[in-house]
């Protein structure tokens, strides 16, 4: 790892620090606005759904929607830009799309797991990648789902454990690879440090590897694209990039693997305007911002003539300390090149300014 010095490090600055009564489990941007929403529970153990509008140095409350479960993941991904729906995952592993103009009930709802939902993703959404407005849903039972909500109650896919495997927590799921109609995959993260990448044209379980330390949050580089990289962080501190452009037919995607902290990496968010740059944030209350260098050449061949790929490297362009508390959530702004949100179990949300991202 090398770091990025001198007067063209980026800065992380703290822009807006805006104090939550309740435990906040994810900020999201929406879309074309300078508006962002937090999602959580309250501490009577009902859901929390706050809409915000950042007014210059302070944000203001426009809404604050109550909702029988605590609410744990959403994402604007699998709705268009003029709808802008919100679908949000529970603590009683429901899924529900929201139109905030009138959120009183849901334009899309079904029990989707039997436990919790910990991690949402949609994709063919928001102008980004092709194909059906699909949702996957990662969750506690061992089960990964992908839902279109023109079709009710059933998932389009599940990816659960086989008989007589031991089903597993899974902590985050991630859409990639929708550069047409046809292709899409399925990126899963568990608690016993596997990765699953399910290839939804063929059904089938496409790679698979084991970080060795629970998965918190896997994220592609960008999702309407030929897959290129994957990001994957982990509880114990450290993150891994993979190379997914050439899978070698026994030893997978190369990958470079870097310890960014001593505890938890809880999210990993690439900047929406350049995907070589991302952020992570850490169990200590810290954020780091990471940039990757590709190698001179991303493939080679082996001994037997078989393609594989070669890793580059990462390097730390900044990082800062915001809490005390675990930062868990983080989210770019789609629109405004260096505008971030993040929440932490401090109970604050803070609205973040990164400068000389056109420098780097």
């Amino acid at each position: 790892m090398s770091a990025v010095v001198g007067a063209e490090r980026p800065q992380v600055v703290s822009h807006v620090q805006q104090a939550l009564n309740y435990t906040v489990f994810e900020c999201k941007w929406v879309p074309r606005s300078a508006r962002l929403l937090c999602l959580g529970s309250a501490a009577r153990g009902t859901g929390l759904i706050q809409l915000y509008e950042l007014h210059g140095a302070r944000l203001e409350l426009l809404r604050e929607i109550e909702k029988p479960k605590p609410i744990k993941c959403g994402t604007f991904g699998a709705t268009s830009l003029q709808q802008r729906y919100l679908a949000t995952g529970d603590f009683d592993g429901n899924l529900h799309i929201w139109n905030l103009e009138a959120p009183e009930i849901p334009v899309y709802s079904v029990k989707g797991h039997k436990e919790i939902i910990n991690s949402i993703d949609g994709v063919g959404g928001l102008g980004i990648g092709e194909g059906a407005p699909e949702i996957v849903t990662g969750s506690r039972d061992g089960t990964v789902k992908v839902w279109d909500p023109r079709q009710k109650d059933t998932p389009v896919a599940n990816m659960e454990p086989v008989q007589g495997e031991s089903k597993r927590d899974c902590w985050t799921v991630a859409f990639g690879n929708a550069y047409n109609q046809e292709e899409r995959v399925v990126c899963a993260g568990y608690d016993n440090g596997d990765i699953k990448l399910f290839d939804l044209k063929t059904m089938s379980l496409r790679w698979e590897t084991n970080i060795k330390n629970g998965v918190c949050s896997v994220e592609f580089d960008r999702k309407d694209i030929n897959m290129n990289k994957l990001v994957a962080t982990s509880l114990e501190g450290k993150f891994h990039v993979f190379d997914m452009r050439t899978q070698h037919p026994t030893k997978g995607f190369a990958s470079v693997s870097e310890k960014a902290q001593k505890s938890t990496i809880w999210q990993v968010r690439h900047l929406p305007q350049n995907r070589d740059v991302f952020m992570t944030s850490g169990g200590s209350g810290s954020l780091h911002l990471w940039k990757y260098e590709y190698p001179a050449q991303r493939c080679k061949k082996d001994s037997e003539g078989s393609e594989m790929g070669v890793a580059g490297s990462v390097s730390l362009l900044q990082n800062v300390t915001l809490s005390t508390q675990p930062i868990s959530s983080l989210d770019w702004s789609p629109d405004k090149k260096g505008l971030c949100v993040c929440g932490a179990f401090d109970q604050t949300v803070r609205v973040l300014i990164v400068t000389k991202l056109n420098k780097i």
